[in-house]
């Protein structure tokens, strides 16, 4: 398995009206995330021009700690199961530092 870091670029296109929704997700989802051993940074951003647009800035330390970011239970529970289905595009971005 690679171990190198992977960065992850993570953009959501948050359906008109579900904004607030969503934000109230991310606090708990950044803890969650942040506390993973594996965990390098996790930081949330959103667009000044399009405020329902969020970007996601996350590093794991190898790819063995982002399949357990993937697969945990708040990974699970928030993004899949509730942020996801209010979301009409998203796109997420794998990346390794040059």
């Amino acid at each position: 398995m690679n171990k190198q870091s992977i960065h992850v670029f993570a953009k959501w296109q948050i359906t008109e009206g579900e904004l607030n929704t969503v934000l109230d997700y991310l606090p708990e989802l950044a803890e969650k995330s942040t506390a993973e051993p594996g965990n390098l940074y996790y930081k949330v951003y959103q667009d000044n021009a399009d405020p329902n647009s969020i970007m996601l800035a996350e590093a794991y330390q190898d790819e063995e700690a982002l399949t357990a970011h993937r697969n945990s239970k708040h990974y699970q529970d928030i993004v899949v199961a509730k942020i996801v289905p209010l979301l009409k595009e998203r796109q997420v971005m794998l990346t390794h530092e040059l």
